[in-house]
């Protein structure tokens, strides 16, 4: 048997237990005195990422920020975009004006910002007055004298023709009649009289006949006299147009050139020409649109209709007085197909579907066009046709409106075709490891438009920059969410939480959701308590409470240890058998729970028989630990002899499968116990990996795994004799509950570490390892000897 001093070696000293915060270190008596800062804690990499990705303006340095949520992702790239955007210059104004030539493709305009609703406004204004003044100019005498001079010319030439027929229909028994609408009727005559119905039916056939023939004669006769009265009545009309077109043309020029001398843009220019061209082409129609709606419903109706023809001359202000000085920053929570690129919708008239150019709505990248768009992966992957629509804005570097039907390859109705807009836009996708490398593995367009990646980290280092950057935050977020501040030992217990989340105790936690629910519930206690500053007590409190509210699962657990239901040893000395540690746990909370192991050696040629494999409980990398064993077994033992062995190897009272190697060491140690015939001490649990050489690897969760094992021993009766051993690397990410150092200062509990399977050995086994090894040996030896003697007699009996 070892000396105790033998053993004591391995024992972790209770300074190394925690990396407690030193109060000296922090130079202020509350957070109050601190001064507040945005600044980002620990996040060096991903901070000069993003401030490098937004500040190169070429196409595809857009960013993939990837990290863990809580991280401050979201947080920190709303701050440092608004404030890189106060500094730039606000984008410009767009509208939709409507196309003259092609009215389903509505044009774009660029203004410069915030002109766009001044010349929306203009543009009303000249047909509101053209509206008025046309009205008085078609009233004026000027107008009437040179319309009636037309006219009057016109019934001139018009009367002249009809005497000409009158005097050919003379010689036929005809004469012609103008009625009020222009129209020339043929009349017979008798006795110099015209003759009326009745007596063009008491006519004989005779005479119809010859009243006919008269009438085709007179037909073919004046036939290009009634094509001169129709000549004449297309002049007058045209010069009536002319007319018109000239009238307006003075008004529509003047207000129109006075518009175009405040606007230099080469497309606003197009467009105001093209504007005085359709109205001047329209003044009929402008014309009847102002003397239409008194009336019937007919004429009402028709009303409605010229009303409509107005909204040509409206302008649609898609894009115009953006929020905030500079450019500007969209977050979309809900980045839908249509929410990003826009939509174009429609107006139900008497069950017809209907649209028009003012009726095309932005989408968040027109909104964000000029700034920044900030999106979620998770977000815009799970909407159809958002990431394609977001790509292909991207690489053509326009924008443009199409409706989903498009996307499906058809078309439910007619819709329009709107210019599309020039983008000039970073793009910042928030999202996952997993989600980066799947689109990076399988998008070839991702990683030509994607090509900056921040990366946030889940930890940083705990020093005093750090350290007092998190007093900062501490501050910062008292002041801004109005909370009662923390007191330096308040300050210092958040410090070791962050640490313990961290899992180091030369580390602190990046996940700042977590430091900050904590900040608000000890604030809560503080409050409750009338406290004026949050103390070391309320964060204390806080945390007891939280764990009070996710624990019930553990203490079930715990209750079926002390009812026994849960069998597990922590007296005594067993062989084959050991307490190996696991973490489980519900939603927030996660705990230790000892499991025992149990190992059965005998004659055979199977080797090691995993049964939580067998059973198909058993994960991929807790199979591979099991391999790792076999190797180690091999390599130690199996030199010059074959492994004549079987050894089942199980968790007992473990229903829910088992992952991870982190009890490939503690199985190994059962299986030597079974082989060499030593006993395991049942009061030390075990955790820690182990490679083919025997050398002990570190784990994660050991903090939780340490406690569970130390509320077992607790339920059953501290004897100070109990501990839990651990990989050396571990020793680092100690940061123990108070509860546990406590026990273990008063020395209740121990923590050993171990480099080495030999060196645990030692430590479970009480004898030097290679004591152990010679035990194992001589046993190999012996079964292998054993299976060639059954071999043998059962060779015989198959002679026989």
């Amino acid at each position: 048997m070892l000396d105790k001093d033998r053993i004591e070696k391995y024992r972790v000293d209770i300074d190394n237990l925690e990396n407690g915060c030193n109060k000296i270190e922090l130079d202020f008596g509350t957070t109050e005195e601190l001064e507040t800062s945005n600044e980002i804690i620990g996040q060096e990499r991903a901070a000069k990422a993003i401030d490098f990705g937004l500040g190169v303006r070429k196409k595809g340095y857009n960013i993939f920020v990837m990290g863990h949520s809580g991280t401050g992702r979201n947080s920190y790239v709303k701050f440092i975009t608004g404030e890189k955007a106060k500094g730039e210059h606000k984008p410009s104004d767009w509208v939709y004006v409507y196309n003259f030539k092609t009215p389903h493709m509505p044009i774009a305009l660029e203004l410069e910002p915030g002109t766009g609703k001044k010349f929306g406004k203009q543009v009303e204004n000249i047909i509101n007055i053209l509206k008025k003044e046309l009205g008085s100019i078609f009233l004026s005498k000027d107008y009437e004298n040179d319309r009636n001079n037309l006219i009057h010319d016109y019934e001139e030439e018009y009367d002249k023709v009809v005497n000409t027929i009158n005097e050919i229909a003379e010689k036929y028994g005809f004469k012609f009649d103008r009625l009020e609408d222009d129209r020339v009727v043929s009349i017979p005559v008798k006795n110099g009289r015209p003759m009326n119905e009745a007596q063009i039916k008491r006519l004989r056939q005779e005479e119809l006949d010859e009243l006919k023939e008269n009438n085709n004669q007179l037909s073919l006769e004046t036939v290009e006299l009634f094509n001169k009265l129709r000549l004449l009545r297309e002049e007058l009309q045209e010069k009536l147009d002319r007319l018109d077109k000239s009238t307006a043309n003075k008004l529509v020029k003047f207000h129109i050139e006075k518009v175009k001398q405040k606007y230099k843009s080469e497309n606003v220019q197009k467009y105001l020409t093209s504007l005085e061209e359709d109205i001047s082409e329209n003044v009929g129609n402008i014309k009847k649109a102002m003397e239409s709606g008194k009336g019937n419903i007919f004429e009402m109706m028709q009303s409605r209709i010229d009303e409509t023809f107005f909204k040509r001359y409206e302008v649609n202000h898609f894009l115009e007085d953006r929020e905030g000085s500079g450019s500007p920053v969209v977050f979309e929570s809900n980045p839908t197909y249509y929410n990003l690129i826009g939509s174009i919708e429609y107006t139900n008239e008497m069950g017809v579907m209907k649209t028009d150019f003012t009726q095309i709505k932005p989408g968040a990248i027109h909104m964000a066009n000029g700034g920044y768009l900030i999106l979620q992966a998770k977000e815009l992957l799970s909407n159809p046709f958002a990431w394609q629509a977001l790509k292909r804005s991207l690489l053509t570097d326009e924008i443009n409106i199409e409706s989903l039907e498009r996307q499906y390859g058809y078309v439910v109705t007619s819709t329009l075709k709107p210019q599309p807009i020039p983008l000039d836009l970073k793009v910042i996708i928030i999202g996952d490891a997993y989600t980066y490398y799947l689109l990076y593995t399988y998008d070839e367009d991702f990683k030509k438009l994607f090509k900056v990646l921040a990366e946030f980290d889940v930890e940083m280092s705990r020093d005093p920059e750090n350290i007092e950057k998190m007093g900062k935050f501490i501050a910062t977020h008292c002041q801004r969410e109005k909370l009662k501040h923390f007191e330096k030992p308040a300050v210092c217990k958040i410090i070791e939480y962050s640490s313990r989340l961290a899992e180091g105790q030369k580390k602190l936690s990046s996940r700042f959701n977590q430091i900050v629910e904590l900040i608000h519930e000890a604030d809560y206690w503080a409050e409750k308590s009338g406290a004026p500053f949050v103390s070391e007590d309320h964060v204390i409190k806080a945390l007891e409470e939280k764990v009070f509210r996710n624990n019930l699962y553990e203490e079930k657990i715990l209750e079926m240890f002390e009812d026994e239901d849960y069998v597990l040893d922590v007296y005594g000395e067993k062989v084959g058998e050991i307490n190996g540690l696991a973490v489980t746990g519900t939603g927030e909370y996660s705990f230790g729970k000892p499991s025992k192991i149990t190992v059965s050696t005998y004659v055979g040629k199977s080797g090691i028989v995993n049964i939580e494999r067998e059973a198909k409980t058993s994960g991929k990398i807790h199979d591979k630990g099991v391999m790792i064993i076999s190797g180690y077994l091999g390599e130690k033992y199996a030199h010059d002899k074959p492994l004549a062995l079987n050894a089942n190897v199980v968790f007992e009272q473990l229903y829910s499968g088992v992952e991870g190697d982190s009890a490939s060491s503690t199985e190994l140690y059962a299986i030597l116990s079974s082989i060499s015939g030593v006993p395991i001490k049942q009061y030390i649990a075990v955790t820690g990996s182990v490679n083919q050489r025997g050398q002990i690897q570190p784990i994660g969760g050991v903090n939780e795994k340490i406690e569970g094992f130390y509320k077992v021993c607790k339920l059953k009766g501290l004897t100070g004799q109990q501990g839990v051993m651990i990989p050396h690397q571990n020793v680092k990410n100690l940061m123990l509950d108070d509860e546990v150092k406590a026990a273990i200062n008063r020395g209740e509990f121990s923590i050993y570490s171990v480099k080495t399977i030999d060196e645990g050995i030692e430590i479970l086994m009480g004898m030097e390892a290679e004591d152990v090894h010679s035990l194992v040996n001589k046993k190999l030896e012996d079964t292998l000897k054993k299976l060639k003697s059954l071999n043998s007699d059962s060779s015989e009996k198959s002679e026989k």
